[in-house]
């Protein structure tokens, strides 16, 4: 029998970013996908700035950005969300075709040492106390053994229903529909969207020549599996928009709707859910592929350090207990998204409404910070308020020259980050790395938080995050973050923290119960 140490099923997106985080780690992966080939199709067609972000982190973004149309906004329920002025390298939307991201993700995670092998379903899998037995179908029917099992297959998971995990949620009320077209008359503008008697429409243009069309229809729901042509699509566009912008050449058509569901729980022993095996919604606000990648990148890291034998099992439960939040978060709004888009006179005037509370900064900021993830704070012991949200990206100037801080992230290994000569450690020697830096920036701008001070010192974990955060000499709480998130200290005392050179070393983690930042709707 085979054996490995993870087993991913699902090679979309999800599956190649965890794939390649793994490998990132040093830890053995098999990626597997039921289907013979990769399909080319693109049921999403954007990122959003803190998935643009995490891609930075691992070198990635450079050779994505060019692939795309930068769009200046979003939008919460069709009603335009402006990002302009958003604390990031990345206040925008990508407008990149799903397709593009996979190829990127599949080329990083294949030379990484995690090629896809294809036609090859999980058909059966039985746990014990040291790991998963998978049976797999296909061309090559046989049996691996694996530490763990991850599913990334879908909403349909086969690794969920055989793992026992419920997917408790609510039924469809809308059937929305997508065609990659050519357009003989597109429309002037870049994106364009309307509203109409039984739902609404938009289009945009991903590539040079070809346009996305979407349409939601509130009057019809399609059962699942039935067949959407080319032919009905326009039929069907055309009823709403009157016109179909001569529209010809399809590349894909597809249908989707509104059901909305969460595995109840991410974890059974050594099975993981992440990505839609996970969570489904609609794809209000273009939410979804951010969600797969950023869970992919909180449980790579984590499964890393578990596997390599630097932490305790317990570590593994923060990955639901960060990442369950965060999606029904997502449900929630892209529930209110779906009402707010319902047509009729009474919903235009709760739109109409609704569109002048966005034009509050307070509101647009509340909304979009959500919709774009950067609003994001797991729960920490530290009271900084860095402590638990995402590290922005400044410039540095180390030993070695200017630098900034995701391009330290691009080993996939912790960090403290060190601006004002805190002492180093030595209880923790070959589990973490220890940058001494300059900031070329007295003070930094944390969205959902305002302007505050730059920090003395960053314990950074590999996702971006800081698990703790202090200012000036002080490092009350460090001792106990690192034994938290890295395990405990191998020195005599409970704080061994000692004045050292710069060292360059590996990292463990223990268990921390986490939190998400609570919505306007939770307050």
């Amino acid at each position: 029998m085979e054996n490995t140490e993870v087993v991913i099923a699902g090679a979309g997106p999800t599956g190649l970013m965890l794939a390649a985080e793994l490998r990132l780690a040093g830890v053995d992966v098999v990626l597997l996908d039921a289907l013979p080939a990769r399909t080319g199709e693109s049921r999403a067609g954007g990122i959003h700035a803190r998935t643009m972000e995490i891609l930075d982190q691992r070198g990635l973004l450079d050779r994505l950005l060019p692939q795309g149309r930068i769009l200046d906004a979003g939008h919460f329920g069709g009603l335009p969300l402006d990002f302009g002025d958003f604390a990031t390298r990345h206040p925008y939307t990508l407008a990149i075709l799903q397709s593009l991201i996979e190829n990127e993700l599949d080329t990083h995670a294949t030379a990484s040492g995690a090629p896809t092998h294809w036609y090859t379903p999980v058909t059966g899998l039985r746990q014990d106390v040291d790991g998963v037995e998978i049976d797999l179908g296909g061309a090559d029917p046989r049996r691996i053994r694996a530490a763990y099992l991850v599913g990334c297959d879908g909403g349909r998971s086969t690794v969920r229903k055989l793992a026992g995990i419920g997917f408790p949620g609510t039924e469809a009320t809308v059937t929305g529909m997508i065609a990659d077209v050519e357009l003989a008359e597109p429309p002037a503008r870049q994106f364009f969207a309307q509203r109409a008697a039984v739902g609404d429409f938009s289009v945009v243009q991903l590539q040079p020549g070809w346009f996305r069309l979407v349409l939601q229809r509130h009057d019809i729901v399609f059962e699942r599996g039935a067949e959407l042509t080319f032919d009905a699509f326009r039929a069907h566009f055309r009823e709403l928009a009157g016109t179909d912008f001569g529209m010809h050449s399809p590349r894909w058509v597809t249908h989707y709707s509104d059901a909305a569901r969460q595995a109840d729980r991410y974890r059974a022993g050594r099975v993981f859910l992440a990505g839609d095996a996970a969570h489904i919604h609609y794809p209000a606000g273009g939410q979804g592929q951010n969600l797969g990648i950023q869970d992919a990148v909180n449980l790579g890291w984590k499964l890393g350090m578990i596997v390599r034998g630097n932490a305790s099992e317990d570590l593994l439960d923060t990955y639901e207990a960060e990442r369950h939040p965060i999606a029904a978060r997502v449900l929630r709004n892209t529930r209110a998204q779906t009402a707010l888009m319902r047509p009729g006179a009474h919903m235009d005037a709760l739109r109409d409404t609704f569109g002048e509370l966005i034009d509050l900064d307070q509101v647009r900021h509340r909304l979009g910070l959500m919709i774009t993830a950067l609003d994001i704070r797991y729960d920490t012991a530290c009271d900084h308020p860095l402590a638990g949200r995402r590290v922005p990206d400044a410039e540095l100037v180390t030993a070695d020259g200017g630098t900034r801080v995701h391009r330290l992230l691009r080993t996939g290994r912790p960090i403290l980050l060190v601006f004002n000569g805190i002492p180093g450690l030595s209880g923790w020697d070959g589990r973490i790395d220890v940058v001494h830096a300059q900031c070329r920036d007295r003070g930094w701008s944390i969205p959902g938080v305002g302007e505050i001070p730059t920090p003395g010192a960053i314990l950074l974990r590999p996702d971006g995050y800081a698990a703790w955060a202090g200012d000036g000499p002080r490092r009350d709480g460090l001792a106990e973050a690192l034994t938290a998130w890295v395990g405990r200290s191998e020195g005599d005392g409970p704080d061994d923290l000692v004045d050292q050179p710069e060292r360059r070393v590996a990292l463990g983690a223990g268990r921390h119960d986490l939190l998400v930042e609570p919505s306007v709707a939770d307050r």
